[in-house]
């Protein structure tokens, strides 16, 4: 088929106008895999990570070290038997009398704690470390949605970048193409022909780099979520980005000084900390305890005071009361010890809210950051649309030459590259900040996952054929 002047140069444009998505969505088709959303990779992610798993198991731990630190509080029930024999032999202005025999005992002992400062505080600490063991758990949970969203939005990006890469070849090829064409019948000059060849090589050389962050994108979020081939949903056309809400600083701060797991976790320390100075007082106070037993003795061959076989049982109740008074200083200097670890306890918490204030800041701002972007840079492929018509026109009249048709087409190709970033970024920035905040639930991935769709995947053949028709 022969082509005019001027309709090589409007197909060239028509390719380079194409949507971002239209071309993205092509590569998805790469893989046999059916595709996943945001949501099932997330809960695949959530039964096959390691970091996630070892929180809960360690939260399962917690649980059971807090269920032993109540062992102080109650009572401590014990059987104690033996048997033995012994040789006597007794002298004296008397015959020698041999005095052998075996001596069998059994008893039962129980103790109750009545009053007991430093075990009330150990249970308290305990119920507290599970507390923490919870926020841990939030903690990773957190992360591990964050983590999800950030792989899996990393494969998108590296899929729209080498569909791209691929449009702008397909574009760099025919202008390649064109500009020998009419070197050949002297209407060009090889200068022509040569920046296109140039541009043609880089872009191929971009093209194998893609192709290889789609390989590395794509194993990251494999080993993340277990699963071989995943295939992530792209974003639905038209694109919908989410709002703000709340759109004010002051409530994201106060939600995070509430509620995230970094700054409960500095505050269950402080507890602890103070515990820990309570158990240190007690070494100063008496313990209280009720004490019961019961037991038989039993002598087969009689004994000392009583030379005929014999039984005997005893049983005893009573409370026993220990008043502690000098243990080498070792009291007040372990009091001293604690007071020191609370204060870096509570100096250790004001550095973490400082922190988490400062990261729900860089949130916050990233995000109202990254609307701006998406706008300015939606007005940028707009505008370098614009400008690669007029370069188009400008070529066909002789105002224009080759490179310039070339540069406004790569210049387009990276805003919509750098615009399709953006709207990631932002999705990933909204997760980001409510974990800085600490309210990041499995709901909010449900929300940015109503944002994509599979059936962009299905349109992939007709918007690929399309382009290379």
């Amino acid at each position: 088929m022969a082509f005019s002047f001027g309709q090589h140069l409007s197909f060239s444009a028509h390719c380079a106008l194409r949507q971002v998505t239209l071309a993205a969505v092509a590569v998805c088709a790469w893989t046999s895999a059916p595709a996943q959303s945001l949501v099932q990779l997330t809960e695949q992610a959530q039964i096959h990570d390691a970091a996630w798993q070892s929180a809960r198991a360690q939260l399962d731990a917690s649980i059971s070290k807090g269920a032993q630190a109540k062992a102080g509080l109650l009572p401590q029930i014990g059987i104690q038997a033996g048997s033995q024999y012994s040789e006597t032999r007794v002298r004296g202005n008397f015959p020698t009398v041999p005095l052998d025999g075996r001596q069998d005992s059994a008893s039962l002992q129980a103790q109750q704690p009545l009053y007991n400062p430093a075990n009330v505080a150990t249970y308290r600490q305990g119920q507290r470390n599970v507390d923490l063991a919870y926020a841990q758990v939030d903690a990773s949970g957190q992360d591990l949605l964050v983590r999800s969203a950030k792989a899996y939005f990393q494969v998108l990006s590296a899929m729209d970048t080498l569909s791209l890469v691929q449009a702008q070849k397909r574009a760099v090829a025919e202008q390649l193409e064109y500009a020998k064409r009419n070197f050949e019948i002297g209407t060009a000059t090889v200068t022509d022909s040569r920046e296109a060849q140039a541009r043609f090589d880089l872009v191929r050389a971009q093209e194998i780099a893609s192709e290889n962050d789609v390989r590395v994108a794509q194993a990251a979020l494999e080993q993340l979520v277990g699963v071989a081939g995943a295939s992530p949903w792209p974003l639905a056309q038209p694109v919908h980005l989410p709002q703000l809400t709340p759109n004010d600083l002051q409530t994201w701060l106060d939600t995070a000084d509430a509620q995230n797991p970094m700054v409960r976790q500095a505050q269950i320390a402080v507890d602890m900390a103070k515990l820990e100075t309570d158990k240190a007082y007690a070494g100063h106070k008496p313990t209280v305890d009720l004490q019961a037993s019961y037991g038989t003795q039993r002598n087969p061959d009689g004994s000392m005071t009583l030379p005929q076989r014999n039984n005997s049982t005893a049983g005893t109740v009573g409370v026993v009361m220990t008043i502690p008074l000098f243990a080498g200083f070792a009291v007040q200097n372990r009091v001293k010890e604690t007071l020191s670890l609370e204060e870096k306890s509570r100096a250790d918490l004001e550095d973490a809210k400082r922190q988490v204030a400062q990261s729900v800041r860089t949130a916050f701002f990233g995000v109202q950051s990254t609307y701006g972007q998406v706008h300015a840079l939606q007005a940028a492929v707009a505008s370098s649309q614009s400008a690669l018509e007029a370069n188009v026109l400008g070529y066909e009249v002789g105002v224009r030459i080759n490179i310039d048709v070339l540069n406004a087409q790569s210049q387009l190709y990276q805003s919509q590259k750098d615009l399709a970033q953006a709207r990631y970024n932002l999705l990933v920035g909204h997760l980001q900040l409510r974990q800085a905040a600490g309210n990041l639930q499995m709901q909010d991935v449900h929300t940015i996952n109503e944002l994509l769709s599979p059936a962009q995947i299905a349109a992939a053949p007709v918007s690929n054929s399309l382009i290379n028709k």
